[in-house]
């Protein structure tokens, strides 16, 4: 949520139905203290396109809620370009961050789109297992010590999946760069959130204890990305003129034989070389400040992301042991004791539903905003031109139109059969339509080669049965999530 001035000019339509809330401040105390369980409860008393008002007179907030399946791909999708990244959130996450590929916009997004492209077609991607499962195996090993057997996976799964996402992006510099992340990420998201949900602020530049700590936070990540990035620049013009044949597939549709897909096919190099070495005749290529601005991107998306899938997977299986069973039978058989590859990931379907179910009832991404450019019509109410436009696939991957017993733990929802019976946009962790995450599949890749490795390996038991969550720039926990651990006789 993020704080502005109302918005006018709707287009004719019905009038959006509000959410009540408190006479003075409406409904500010609750998303401050749950705005998860408040959108929910908007969609459960008001429907699926509600208003939620927030913050005291003259700096009240307008927030327009859309949970339907329909209403969601018209934002995402069929009406993206009336949609803009132009909040108040996205700007506090750009000032920290970045501009790139999650924020940037119009020809800025397109440039750097086309110039990552052909670094994350599903062949080079599928490269990318190796890295994961050796990362993976050093969690397992070190499992062998846990105290009493009791491990808490919402830690150990993000410092594996910055580990993983970490060795991809820097290869050998991976010991120096994760440590710093570690440190440096906690720091600087906290503080993005705290401007992103407060109603006025202060200037970052003003010498504040908070400001202080992220400015302290922001030179230390800042330093390690560029004297990296400062070596990898020589390598990436040396993949640039080594040249190669790039014949992926491109989900983007740019020409896949623009000398920068030449270039992220070389073999061998970690993927910010071949960042560096991106380039093509129209589009040029990154100068240091985007390159930077790319990997603290991939960092912040490509970590915690596929950190909370991981914790989430493996709490869920925790608590439900014959889908665990089942799971792990279906590793065993599929894979024996062999390393599982790119390959396996359409021969564990059960794994990968598993997978798809964790993210539909913990969406790394919980809450999504956009900006209204223009008047518009979602179903038969009127959004006005410059409103504050929410989505939240809490809510919508709650929706019990279309998911019976919404909170019911059921893999079998992500059967073939079950997800063609569904609308698009029931199901959208990785958001949709221009804007849809570029690391879809290496989320699921990495997703499921590593509880492949750990589940064969290991047998869960929940010791917190309930995980408290909150929404920040990705979905957290506000609790341990501790397993006991026993080790699997095979």
């Amino acid at each position: 949520m993020a704080f502005g001035r109302n918005a006018g000019g709707a287009e004719a339509g019905t009038e959006v139905p509000v959410l009540p809330g408190a006479p003075l401040l409406g409904s500010l105390h609750d998303l401050k203290s749950d705005s998860l369980g408040t959108y929910l409860r908007a969609q459960q008393r008001r429907g699926d396109v509600v208003r939620v008002s927030a913050g005291p007179p003259g700096m009240r907030a307008d927030l327009y809620c859309v949970f339907s399946p329909e209403g969601v791909q018209q934002v995402l999708a069929s009406q993206a370009a009336n949609f803009r990244k132009d909040n108040a959130f996205y700007q506090e996450v750009r000032d920290s961050f970045g501009n790139g590929l999650l924020t940037s916009q119009d020809e800025d997004y397109l440039r750097q789109r086309r110039l990552v492209q052909p670094l994350f077609t599903r062949r080079r991607v599928d490269g990318y297992a190796g890295a994961v499962a050796a990362e993976t195996a050093s969690v397992v090993a070190a499992w062998e010590e846990a105290l009493d057997g009791v491990v808490d996976v919402s830690d150990e799964m993000t410092h594996l999946a910055l580990r993983a996402v970490a060795r991809i992006l820097f290869g050998t510099d991976v010991e120096a760069t994760a440590d710093v992340v570690a440190r440096c990420f906690p720091v600087i998201t906290d503080y993005v959130l705290r401007r992103g949900y407060s109603p006025a602020n202060i200037p970052r530049h003003w010498p504040t204890p908070g400001n202080r700590r992220a400015a302290a936070a922001l030179d230390e990540l800042y330093g390690v990305c560029d004297q990296i990035i400062g070596r990898r620049r020589l390598a990436g013009a040396s993949a640039a003129g080594r040249g190669g044949d790039a014949t992926g597939e491109d989900a983007a549709g740019e020409d896949a034989s623009a000398e920068g897909a030449r270039a992220a096919d070389a073999s061998g190099e970690d993927l910010l070389t071949l960042l560096a070495a991106a380039r093509s005749s129209d589009d040029g290529e990154f100068d240091a400040a985007e390159l930077r601005d790319q990997v603290l991107i991939f960092l912040l998306a490509g970590h915690e992301t596929t950190a909370t899938s991981l914790c989430f997977a493996l709490h869920l299986l925790s608590r439900h042991p014959e889908q665990q069973d089942r799971a792990r039978e279906e590793i065993t058989r599929v894979l024996g004791d062999r390393t599982p590859q790119a390959c396996d990931l359409d021969r564990l379907p059960y794994l990968s539903q598993v997978v798809k179910e964790a993210m539909r009832l913990y969406p790394a991404a919980p809450v999504i905003g956009r900006k209204a450019v223009a008047a518009t019509r979602i179903g038969e109410h009127a959004i006005p031109a410059g409103a504050d436009v929410i989505l939240a696939p809490w809510v919508t991957h709650r929706h019990p139109e279309h998911w019976p017993d919404p909170d019911r733990f059921d893999p079998e929802r992500f059967t073939p059969e079950a997800e063609a019976g569904r609308p698009r946009y029931a199901w959208f962790p990785f958001g949709g339509g221009p804007r849809a995450c570029i690391g879809q599949h290496f989320s699921m890749l990495e997703s499921v080669v590593a509880l492949a490795m750990i589940l064969r390996a290991y047998a869960f038991e929940a010791v917190d049965a309930e995980i408290p969550v909150g929404a920040g720039i990705t979905l957290r926990t506000e609790g341990p999530a501790r397993c006991r651990v026993r080790r699997v006789d095979r």
